[in-house]
């Protein structure tokens, strides 16, 4: 009888111990997710279309969720959108303009050699690749939804040698 009630104290201790430790591991799950979904997250980014800010062979950048839901994302800003043209692919693009402000798109291949101008509309921003010879951004698919944005570039991590912000 002694026994027995030792053996069910040892696997309630047991049980209670292993309920503290996933406990902890799902609150740490928890800080994690909002952390990378809404503060901070990393992003390997890779491609021709950045060059010469971002590397072809890839690089590992750190991307702020915060600026883009208070409206704080501006011309200049390197951000990291939903494309357009596949919702399952991310792009890493600059903002060349926000709502209301003009873009004039020279004749380059793509619209032939007409140069169109458009004026970006409310709720929208014009996004360009730093290298506008292999880029598919704002010039093929017009201005992005402001709700595409995923997020603002702001420091490179990876390469080491290349190690800071943008």
């Amino acid at each position: 009888m002694l026994s027995q009630k030792l053996k069910l104290q040892q696997w309630c201790s047991t049980a209670k111990n292993v309920a503290d430790r996933a406990l902890i591991v799902a609150k740490f799950l928890c800080v994690l997710h909002i952390a990378d979904n809404y503060l901070c997250a990393p992003t390997l980014v890779h491609g021709p279309s950045m060059l010469p800010t971002l590397n072809m062979r890839g690089d590992v950048v750190l991307t702020e969720r915060v600026s883009h839901r208070i409206g704080n994302v501006g011309v200049g800003d390197v951000v990291l959108v939903v494309s357009p043209e596949n919702p399952r692919k991310m792009i890493t693009k600059r903002v060349v303009a926000r709502e209301g402000d003009p873009v004039s798109v020279v004749g380059d291949g793509i619209w032939g050699d007409v140069s169109r101008s458009f004026v970006v509309p409310k709720g929208h921003v014009w996004v360009q690749g730093d290298n506008p010879y292999q880029s598919r951004d704002s010039r093929i698919f017009g201005p992005v939804p402001y709700g595409l944005i995923k997020g603002r570039v702001f420091l490179r991590v990876w390469p080491l040698d290349e190690f800071g912000l943008l």
